[in-house]
């Protein structure tokens, strides 16, 4: 096997492929998943809607966003993920194989940065599409110099998040048709602790940066761990779960910004607001913010619309 590459931008190749990689979704990563997000729904240890128990949505979530560590040495990357879309089109079965395969698409600087893109697809036993992602990043930085700096180049774009609720209109509880523009979505909150960064962030395998090592974090100029940007994902993924059920594993979208870092400790809270329905799909806006109010994510999200109520019930 080739020796792998120092993670910097400038070693980048476009079209860059990597994978296929092969692997099992057994319990234990269900329940490392549910740990790290603390999200234990029955869904995934028992019955779902879909026969038997089903991995959380998220749960290949670095599976897709690390896989360029099959050409690139990971204790050598030191990015700041800034953009993420997620497109869900079937759950998969727990004690499922499943195959992550992508590559790096695309390479540009804005602003003194060098940012790319990695593509990536996770498929089924039987060849069915699970989740698409499509993630930017700077691929090399001093995390400390960019984290709290204000937004980047790279995520200047057409439109805005409001993220405002209209409280005048009935907020809502589960999507349905005929929801009021404006209107509420539920809210999450929770606070990751350090064992359960490292844990998402794959220091078991070996991986020491600024999620997972308060060390690393120094070394970048920060005084505390960060919150790595694809937990904060999960965290929205398990709300929207709460919003649309079953239909968030065959239809829903998800397009996400990073716009303000999250720390070790954070108390973050992620709700959202209704835009409207477009051909049976409830479109929203969402967001993350912290303790002190400052948003930390914001994006859109949708998935279609069905009658079923079933939502997963929290076991702990």
């Amino acid at each position: 096997m080739a020796s792998l590459k120092e993670a910097r931008y400038e070693l980048v190749e476009i079209p860059e492929p990597f994978g296929p990689v092969t692997l099992d979704v057994d319990r234990q990563k269900i329940l490392d998943y549910a740990y790290a997000q603390h999200d234990f729904g029955d869904w995934y240890f028992r019955e779902s809607p879909f026969g038997g128990p089903i991995g959380h949505p998220l749960v290949l979530a670095n599976d897709l966003l690390f896989l360029f560590y099959q050409g690139y040495d990971g204790n050598t990357a030191q990015g700041l993920h800034t953009h993420e879309t997620l497109r869900f089109r079937s759950p998969v079965a727990v004690g499922e194989t499943v195959t992550v395969d992508g590559g790096y698409t695309e390479k540009y600087e804005a602003r003194g940065q060098g940012y790319v893109t990695l593509e990536a697809v996770a498929r089924g036993a039987d060849g069915r599409v699970l989740v698409e992602h499509v993630g930017k990043e700077i691929m090399r930085t001093v995390a400390g110099d960019i984290v709290g700096k204000g937004r980047s180049a790279e995520s200047s774009r057409r439109r805005s998040v409001e993220a405002v609720v209209d409280t005048g209109v009935p907020a809502i509880t589960v999507a349905g048709h005929g929801a009021p523009p404006r209107a509420g979505i539920p809210a999450r909150t929770i606070a990751f602790t350090q064992d359960q960064m490292s844990l998402f962030s794959w220091a078991g395998k070996g991986y020491a940066n600024v999620h997972t090592s308060p060390a690393k974090a120094a070394e970048t100029g920060l005084d505390r761990t960060i919150v790595q940007a694809q937990q904060q994902t999960g965290h929205v993924v398990t709300n929207l779960v709460d919003v649309f059920g079953a239909s968030w594993f065959t239809s829903g979208e998800l397009d996400l910004r990073f716009v303000s870092p999250a720390y070790v400790g954070d108390v973050l809270t992620t709700t959202g607001a209704v835009l409207g329905e477009t051909d049976g799909r409830l479109e929203l806006e969402v967001w993350v913010e912290n303790g002190q109010g400052t948003k930390t994510a914001v994006g859109w999200a949708s998935a279609e619309i069905d009658d079923a109520t079933a939502r997963p019930v929290q076991l702990i």
